[in-house]
C-alpha cells in the first residue's frame, strides 16, 4: 500500500539510479494546495504501483504557483513501465479535481556528488533548487561545472551557517546541473544570497569562474516546501 510521510528523501541513496524532477504550474496558492491534496488522496487510495519506485515526493514553490516533483527510481524502465501502466489514471484523476494544470517538464537525471555540512539540523526548513543549463551536450563539462562549485564552497571566507547539505544530479542529456541544497530556513538562504562576501558566490576567482563557466547558458534558483512524501508500506 501507499503511505504518506514526513520524511525528506535521502538524496544520495544508493538504490536511486534513475531520479526523476518534473514541474507544474498551478497558478495560485490555492491551486497549489489543493494539487497537493488531489495527489496524495489518488495515490493513497491505490496500491504503490512499482516495486522499483522507492519514494515520491512533492514539493510547494514559494511563487505560489509552482509545484516540484521529485521520485526516486531504481532504474529507467521501472519508470517508463510506470508511464505506461499507471501514470494516466492517476493524471485524469488529479486534472479533474484541479483543472488546467500546466506540466512544464520532466527531466531524468543521475545522482553525482553531495556535500553535507554538519550541522546537527535532520529536517530542512527549505530546499533550494538550483538549475544550470548549458548550451550543447557534454558529460565531462556537467562534472568539471559540479567540481568547480565544489572548489568555489571551500574557498569561501565565510560560509553561512544556514546550509546544510548540497545534492548535485547530472541530466542524463548532458545538458544539465540540478542541485537540490537544504537549507535550515527559507530566510537563511535569502540573506546568504543577499550578502555576497558572507555566504553563497562571494566574490573569489573559484566563484567568478563557477559564473561565468565556458558554455554556461542560464541558470535559476528556486525556493520550496516539502509539501507531501509518499513511500511504500
Amino acid at each position: 500500500m501507499t503511505r504518506r510521510t514526513d520524511e525528506h528523501p535521502e538524496m544520495a541513496r544508493p538504490e536511486v539510479g534513475a531520479p526523476i524532477f518534473s514541474t507544474w504550474r498551478v497558478g495560485t496558492p490555492e491551486r497549489q494546495r489543493a494539487a497537493v491534496e488531489a495527489i496524495a488522496a489518488t495515490w493513497e487510495r491505490r496500491p504503490w504501483p512499482a516495486e522499483g519506485l522507492l519514494g515520491y515526493h512533492v514539493y510547494a514553490g514559494e511563487d505560489g504557483t509552482t509545484l516540484l516533483h521529485h521520485s526516486q527510481w531504481r532504474s529507467e524502465q521501472d519508470h517508463e513501465a510506470f508511464v505506461k501502466v499507471h501514470r494516466q489514471e492517476r493524471v485524469d484523476e488529479i486534472d479533474v479535481v484541479v483543472p488546467g494544470i500546466e506540466r512544464v517538464g520532466l527531466d531524468r537525471y543521475r545522482h553525482h556528488r553531495s556535500g553535507v555540512r554538519e550541522t546537527g539540523t535532520r529536517a530542512p526548513g527549505c530546499v533550494v533548487i538550483v538549475e544550470i543549463e548549458f548550451e550543447d551536450a557534454d558529460a565531462a563539462r556537467q562534472r568539471a561545472w559540479v567540481d568547480a562549485v565544489f572548489e568555489a564552497l571551500e574557498s569561501e571566507p565565510a560560509p553561512h551557517p544556514g546550509g546544510i547539505s548540497a545534492h548535485f544530479h547530472l541530466s542524463t542529456d548532458g545538458r544539465k546541473v540540478l542541485n537540490y541544497a537544504e537549507w535550515e530556513s527559507a530566510d537563511a538562504h535569502r540573506r546568504a544570497m543577499a550578502a555576497p562576501g558572507d555566504g553563497v558566490g562571494s566574490r573569489t576567482p573559484q566563484w567568478e569562474r563557477v559564473q561565468t563557466y565556458p558554455g554556461l547558458k542560464r541558470s535559476t534558483v528556486g525556493r520550496y516546501t516539502h509539501a507531501l512524501g509518499l513511500a511504500p508500506e
